[in-house]
């Protein structure tokens, strides 16, 4: 299994079916640039042409892909999305820093019971995750 990006769950993300034909599986073992993983209400058949989509951030965070793998989990499925060239790889990656960074500010919030500027949060996070970030754990 290659390495996927783990989406924060309390960011919604919607996958959408695109026109395109179903990618061979022979193809898909071919594909090393990674991806994402995100929680999904539905399953999807490995292969499966897919669009991305992070609502949070307007009609530009589309990010084209295909299912490189479904599991289904007690009360949803996690889908394994990778991308198939070098740029949409990359804006994508940056597109899932800034959602964990707002997610951890979320948490800080939480924690400390004020609001923190999202600047201090921001370098605070990439001081603490960045190294692992770059290497995509497992999902």
């Amino acid at each position: 299994m290659r390495r996927f990006l783990r989406h924060p769950s309390d960011m919604p993300v919607e996958l959408v079916l695109r026109r395109q034909t179903f990618v061979p599986t022979q193809r898909l073992h071919n594909i090393s640039l990674g991806g994402v993983a995100c929680n999904s209400s539905r399953g999807f058949r490995r292969g499966t042409a897919i669009e991305l989509r992070i609502p949070l951030f307007g009609e530009q965070a589309r990010y084209p892909g295909v299912v490189a793998w479904c599991r289904k989990q007690s009360d949803h499925y996690l889908v394994g999305i990778a991308f198939l060239d070098e740029d949409t790889l990359f804006r994508a990656r940056m597109v899932e820093q800034v959602c964990q960074i707002e997610h951890y500010r979320q948490q800080r919030e939480q924690e400390s019971g004020e609001h923190l500027p999202i600047e201090v949060v921001a370098q605070e996070w990439i001081a603490q995750h960045a190294a692992e970030f770059s290497h995509a754990s497992l999902s």
